[in-house]
């Protein structure tokens, strides 16, 4: 048959499209087949199979291929493929084996993880092996799932001895920090290419943020031209195929709300470890409503990152912050922009957590410099955002990048939160503020998210503003000003 190119976004899945008639088969044997192997002798894919009714779609001779299974595939539209039903993976006899408690060994794991990067899984079976894991897994197992992650698809390298990163586990809204230690480090001299996913349950990721400024989505030649020339990039992961199983992880994991410690440590620490880092900085919030609740569970993750890290050959840094509200003033791509620009700027007005976890962070990174002397990271740090040499190097990367022509402004469409009492704010629920701000339309509508407009510990008069939401439709700011309504997400004590 030949390809033909379906313009369908079928992410993270490769989907092929059969016509139901004129192929000379029947409904019957297309329903048999759940998954197929295509191609012509020298690459192939495996797909799920979609049957197309509509004649217009495709013609007779012809098997459709989504986006994502046309550029996998890497032929050219048009070429001669066969193609076959797809054997079912030897590696599910292990999950089924994890299902009921067993302990996989490294070869084990590996075979399963090489499956689901190379698409042989479904999305069901993906879900029944991270259930399995859920359950229990031992210290090995965590590592050789890292290891096994980190060995599929690309592994970076850039020749130097000391490539640093940073990365908080996630959980705090507006928790922009990476965007301010990132020019910072290259302003310094340390390679710093810094890899971020999209958001996902967030108002907003590293990349959606940066995106607001500049071009995110790098190819890989062009992602190493930025980090060579400029020591540092601030991309988005996806495009470069770095650790590609945890992508396909992440996509049902999200959905089912399986994040455990174990499977946290593999996401992180592979990707770095593809990413050709040597040197990572771990930030882990601790807070009521943040990923860690408790200084307990805080120590236990920890150890399991240092233990991992430690096999992996990675030096690592684990520190522990305040989880217990967010950090800056805005919630969602634009306003975080608008944050990070500020610091960096030295604005007066430019939110001092921000500017300090930011500097603090910064500081411990700069600590990785064998030519630094030991103690002077932090007081490296604040020369160099006060001198304006960070914001120098913001600018050089957003150039780099590709700066984005359009400036983006926060949404028209707004509604304020108002107290219902006088008093102190106590309390902020990172959850709820990031759930609020996820209805308003945030990440997807760059404009949409919250304005903090008082912190913790702030007095506010009853019927004063407490937040406003911005949304870019009024459909999702009622969205998020019902949510709000239900629970405003503070705690004001009189």
């Amino acid at each position: 048959m030949k390809i033909r190119r379906i313009a369908i976004d079928t992410h993270p899945e490769n989907t092929a499209f059969l016509s139901r008639s004129g192929n000379g088969y029947s409904p019957e044997q297309f329903q048999a087949l759940r998954k197929i192997e295509i191609g012509n002798g020298n690459v192939s894919i495996l797909a799920t199979l979609a049957i197309v009714d509509d004649a217009c779609l495709l013609q007779p001779g012809e098997i459709g291929l989504g986006e994502q299974a046309f550029r996998r595939l890497g032929l050219a539209e048009g070429s001669e493929v066969s193609f076959r039903q797809a054997p079912v993976p030897h590696s599910l006899e292990h999950v089924r084996r994890k299902i009921d408690g067993d302990t996989l060994d490294d070869t084990e794991i590996r075979e399963i993880i090489n499956d689901i990067a190379a698409y042989r899984y479904s999305p069901m079976e993906i879900g029944a092996f991270l259930v399995g894991c859920a359950s229990f897994m031992t210290t090995q197992e965590t590592l050789a799932l890292t290891s096994a992650m980190a060995g599929v698809g690309r592994r970076m390298r850039w020749g130097s001895d000391v490539v640093v990163d940073k990365h908080c586990i996630g959980g705090i809204p507006g928790n922009r920090t990476s965007m301010i230690v990132v020019p910072i480090i290259a302003a310094h001299g340390l390679t710093m290419p810094k890899t971020s996913s999209r958001a996902i349950t967030s108002p907003s990721g590293t990349a959606d943020t940066m995106e607001v400024l500049a071009a995110v989505d790098l190819a890989e030649e062009k992602l190493i031209s930025v980090v060579e020339q400029h020591h540092a990039v601030l991309a988005w992961g996806g495009r470069v195929n770095l650790s590609p199983a945890d992508d396909i992880l992440i996509t049902v994991e999200r959905p089912l709300r399986i994040d455990t410690f174990d499977q946290m440590v593999a996401s992180i620490l592979s990707k770095k470890v593809a990413a050709g880092s040597t040197h990572l900085l771990i930030d882990i919030p601790v807070g009521p409503s943040a990923k860690v609740r408790s200084q307990r569970e805080a120590i236990r993750l920890r150890k399991l990152f240092e233990h991992v890290a430690h096999k992996l050959g990675l030096v690592l840094e684990v520190i522990f912050t305040d989880g217990t509200q967010p950090v800056g003033r805005g919630v969602g791509p634009v306003l975080e922009a608008r944050d990070v620009m500020a610091v960096l700027r030295n604005d007066e007005d430019a939110p001092e957590d921000l500017r300090e976890r930011s500097l603090m962070l910064a500081g411990r990174v700069l600590e990785f410099d064998p030519g630094l002397k030991g103690g002077r990271g932090y007081a490296r740090a604040m020369e160099l955002l006060g001198s304006g040499k960070a914001l120098a190097a913001m600018e050089r990367l957003i150039d780099a990048q590709g700066r984005r022509k359009e400036v983006l402004e926060p949404a028209k469409f707004i509604h304020e939160v108002r107290a219902t009492t006088r008093g102190t704010v106590t309390s902020i629920d990172c959850h709820l503020i990031a759930r609020i701000a996820r209805l308003a339309g945030a990440p997807m509508d760059k404009g949409a998210g919250i304005d903090l407009l008082r912190k913790v510990g702030e007095p506010v008069r009853r019927d004063e503003a407490l937040y406003r939401i911005h949304a870019e439709s009024e459909t999702g700011l009622g969205y998020a000003r019902d949510l709000a309504l239900t629970s405003s997400g503070y705690a004001v004590t009189p």
